[in-house]
């Protein structure tokens, strides 16, 4: 069913996608956009579980929320990548997670312009269009390919660059994709060595940061504010967190 639900988003995000943007407006900051796009997915998300799973909770970017009956609730972020989207940048994807009293119980995170979709249910491993995949086994800091992300606020932004000035020459290369539900998906399946960042919300990481433990990653959460993650291949994580922690 969130299968389903992710690829009724995508399958609107993609014939929309390259066209002219509407309903565009401003959220924390004025290059932090939203648009009827990013509305219109959720409520085609929204349609789907409140049909099929009525009694569950519901957490989501745009606005839509219930309370759980169930003891269960679906964190969703409809278009994780909005200014990639607004910009005719094809990196963007819909994410879905669906959580219980132990955390994420499952992960979809589709990419509907690769055709790719991202899958892990929590104790059973995760997949790519039902393939199994897996973090890489890369064991030194220093020729990690390292992906991060950047805030909407100017103040954060400045300390961000600040800091990444002091890991661009202890990593092989830093990636700036600009969908963290996509970085995380591409730790997951090899084509990244780590990932960090901080100041994100909560549906931007539910789901995807499943797809990493479940493929065999690490996930290390940073403290203080704002709260980040670090996740990547399991020897490399602990040198990333010693940089970027403080």
């Amino acid at each position: 069913m969130a299968q389903r639900a992710a690829a009724a988003a995508g399958e609107l995000l993609l014939e929309r996608f390259g066209g002219p943007a509407r309903g565009v407006e401003r959220k924390s900051s004025r290059t932090d956009l939203v648009s009827d796009a990013d509305r219109d997915a959720e409520a085609a998300i929204e349609e789907i579980l409140s049909a099929e799973r009525p009694d569950d909770g519901l957490l989501a970017e745009e606005g839509s929320s219930r309370e759980a009956v169930s003891g269960r609730r679906w964190v969703v972020d409809p278009l994780d990548g909005t200014t990639n989207f607004l910009y005719g940048i094809p990196a963007w994807a819909v994410s879905i997670a669906l959580e219980d009293a132990d955390g994420s119980a499952l992960g979809v995170v589709a990419d509907p312009v690769r055709g790719e979709t991202f899958t892990a249910i929590r104790g059973r491993g995760a997949a790519c269009n039902g393939e199994p995949i897996e973090v890489t086994g890369e064991e030194r800091l220093d020729t990690a390919l390292v992906a991060t992300g950047f805030s909407y606020e100017a103040q954060e932004r400045q300390a961000q660059a600040a800091l990444l000035a002091e890991v661009l020459p202890r990593v092989r290369d830093i990636r700036r994709v600009g969908a963290a539900a996509l970085d995380l998906c591409w730790v997951a399946t090899g084509r990244l060595d780590a990932y960090y960042e901080r100041g994100l919300k909560h549906w931007d990481w539910a789901a995807a940061s499943l797809l990493v433990a479940e493929a065999g990653g690490r996930l290390r959460w940073l403290e203080g504010e704002p709260r980040g993650l670090v996740a990547g291949s399991p020897m490399v994580v602990d040198g990333l967190l010693e940089l970027v922690g403080p």
